[in-house]
């Protein structure tokens, strides 16, 4: 059982506050009621919501809980954390802690399964919209750009020692920009001539750069958008948290329990579509061996099923909140062992 009004140890940058609902808070969470739904949750079921941000799904899923249900909600952002802070409820924990270390978290807390996941990745409007965080190229502000303050590089600090062929490298790899040779030499030359220390700063070196390509602008998409990415999604491991998390949740899914997640870009959902395929197809058995199904069910390694397909939000969200737009997001249960 989870234990209450607890504190646990600090180690690996861990706070846990167990004492810890809420004033409504203007951010618009995508797929609410569909992520909360896909949990199917059951009152006195014990859950985790990965990424709390501004506490959308976390307030709802604490609503369909009953007195003895449990949330568990992890997040790395400063921000987030001091959101969560103000839920007075003790069915509620808040995390400070990457869900990428959800196993260990839960094994200090004592709690030994749950009944459902929810990771909503990638970025908040709110981080977008607050300039000091660095995450957006449309507001002027310190190039940091990290998820969490308190440790870490800054953009800045990065982009001033990088070398161009890792700069290349990781525009490419993490931004699927096309241009990354020519953004990434525009970015190092300007560094040579003034320290690069502003969001709109860069946006200008990366735009030029851009244009000067004759890049045809896919739905108005800003210049910047993709290498603004990538240095995000670099600097924060993003992609690394989500592999090393996807096989943990797994693992800590009581038989029954679901895993949804929600990506926002390509190389996420490529990774979870992946995950999901291969957690719930059994491996491969030569043919013509003499088997019955039950058998080759206790040699397989099928974990989880798939539930539905992907979803998207329907054109009345993505109306009211644009950035939901590319959002999808993916439900799997995990399948009792034989």
């Amino acid at each position: 059982m989870l234990s209450l009004s607890k504190r646990a140890s600090r180690r690996n940058s861990t706070v846990l506050r167990c004492d810890v609902v809420v004033d409504a808070y203007l951010h618009t969470t995508v797929l609410l009621h569909e992520a909360v739904d896909a949990l199917a949750i059951t009152p006195g079921g014990t859950y985790v919501d990965g990424t709390f941000g501004r506490g959308g799904h976390s307030r709802l899923i604490l609503e369909q809980l009953g007195k003895s249900g449990r949330l568990i909600a992890f997040d790395r952002d400063p921000a987030a954390l001091a959101e969560g802070q103000t839920i007075r409820d003790v069915r509620f924990c808040m995390v400070h802690n990457s869900f990428s270390q959800i196993r260990q978290v839960l094994q200090r807390l004592n709690v030994t399964g749950v009944d459902g996941v929810l990771l909503d990745l990638g970025v908040s409007s709110p981080q977008l919209e607050e300039a000091p965080r660095g995450f957006s190229f449309r507001l002027d502000g310190p190039l940091d750009m990290r998820m969490d303050t308190s440790q870490g590089q800054t953009a800045a600090e990065w982009l001033a020692v990088v070398s161009e062929a890792r700069l290349e490298e990781v525009i490419r790899n993490y931004g699927e920009e096309r241009f990354a040779k020519q953004v990434a030499r525009a970015i190092v030359a300007a560094r040579a001539r003034q320290p690069l220390v502003t969001t709109l700063q860069l946006a200008a070196i990366v735009a030029a750069a851009v244009r000067s390509r004759k890049r045809e602008r896919e739905n108005k998409q800003n210049p910047a958008t993709r290498t603004f990415q990538a240095i995000r999604i670099y600097l924060n491991q993003e992609l690394e948290k989500l592999s090393l998390a996807l096989p943990q949740c797994v693992e800590v899914l009581n038989p029954g329990g679901r895993l949804v997640v929600i990506s926002f870009h390509s190389l996420e959902d490529r990774t979870v579509k992946r995950f999901m395929r291969e957690s719930a197809n059994p491996d491969t058995l030569p043919r013509g061996l003499p088997l019955r199904a039950k058998e080759v069910q206790l040699l397989s390694r099928h974990k989880l099923r798939l539930v539905g397909k992907a979803m998207r939000p329907g054109a009345n969200e993505i109306a009211v909140n644009p950035r939901a737009r590319s959002a999808v997001m993916r439900v799997a249960e995990r399948v009792a062992a034989a």
